[in-house]
């Protein structure tokens, strides 16, 4: 005899969000109910296919009763909840939390963020020219990507994805602590030397370009890079039976970066090495 284990079926929950009344299913977040009434919430540490962090706090909203703020990301929907995502506090918090971000973080290829910063009328420069920022040199020690940790945000995306989320290989990790805290190779080591795989998916994520193609940054620093021209064809890994789906991003006549969509059934945006980076074959022409 067999005995099957049936779980009990979730619940609608009602919730106030900005006026707004909203129904969620049991176990979403106030960032799902959010999105759920039309109203576009701030991230930049959460992803769609990783366990949210909340570390970035430019998604917290004002809980009526709570005594903070809350992240939206990872706070679950609560009946009879009522929520605030544009008051003065909210405001004011996402303000700051931009303004230091942009004092200390080179921000020019992240244009969530850029455009936070111009909704939130936030000024990082207020901070003045002596501010303390995380400039330092890009690291270039593979073919096929680089860091430029004087983008980084710390948003630990890339920690995520090479971890328990996607690829399990725990090559890169957080060292440090409090402002000594840094995305770091165990012992700091090159890439060659660590556990990483190469598959990229890191870079799938990042969204401040503190992670980039070796394609890309060549093509930038030869202002060859032409992102306004840049055409995306999709098509299927030629490497494998798996069936992954490529979105080939051309510039001219070249692929210049590979990606794959995040709802996919197979990849969820991940890909293997080959897959993300064995493009070069096709530009092979000799």
């Amino acid at each position: 005899m067999t005995t099957t284990l049936i779980a009990a079926p979730k619940r609608m929950l009602d919730l106030t969000v900005d006026g707004q009344a909203v129904r969620v299913l049991e176990g979403s977040t106030l960032l799902d109910a959010c999105r759920l009434a039309g109203i576009d919430t701030p991230t930049l540490c959460y992803g769609d296919t990783l366990t949210p962090v909340n570390v970035c706090r430019v998604c917290v909203v004002e809980l009526e009763g709570a005594r903070t703020l809350v992240p939206s990301c990872s706070r679950k929907a609560e009946a009879g909840m009522v929520v605030h995502t544009d008051s003065e506090r909210v405001r004011t918090s996402r303000k700051l939390v931009l303004e230091l971000l942009g004092s200390s973080v080179d921000l020019s290829l992240a244009p969530e963020a850029l455009e936070y910063i111009e909704r939130y009328d936030a000024k990082p420069e207020r901070f003045g020219a002596d501010a303390a920022t995380v400039a330092q040199d890009v690291k270039v020690d593979n073919d096929l990507y680089v860091r430029d940790y004087s983008r980084c945000i710390l948003c630990y995306k890339c920690v995520s994805a090479c971890g328990e989320d996607a690829q399990n290989t725990f090559a890169i990790a957080v060292a440090g602590r409090g402002f000594g805290a840094h995305i770091s190779t165990e012992l700091d080591v090159t890439l060659p030397e660590s556990a990483c795989v190469y598959c990229g998916n890191c870079i799938a994520v990042c969204p401040t370009g503190a992670l980039m193609s070796k394609s890309e940054y060549d093509r930038r620093r030869a202002g060859t890079w032409d992102e306004a021209s840049e055409e995306v064809v999709t098509t299927v890994c030629p490497y494998c039976g798996v069936g992954c789906n490529l979105e080939l991003h051309v510039q001219g006549d070249d692929i210049v970066n590979v990606t794959s969509p995040d709802d996919h059934d197979v990849t969820r945006g991940n890909l293997c090495i080959k897959g993300r980076f064995g493009f070069q074959f096709v530009q092979n022409r000799k």
